[in-house]
C-alpha cells in the first residue's frame, strides 16, 4: 500500500534532494 507513495517520495527526492536521495538508496542497499 505503501510502495506508490514511497516511489513517488523517491522520485521527488531526486529532483530537490539528490544527495539525501543517495543516502536512502544506500541505507535501502538499492542499486539502479
Amino acid at each position: 500500500k505503501m510502495v506508490g507513495q514511497r516511489r513517488s517520495l523517491l522520485a521527488y527526492l531526486t529532483k530537490v534532494d539528490i544527495e539525501r536521495y543517495r543516502s536512502i538508496i544506500a541505507r535501502l542497499g538499492i542499486r539502479k
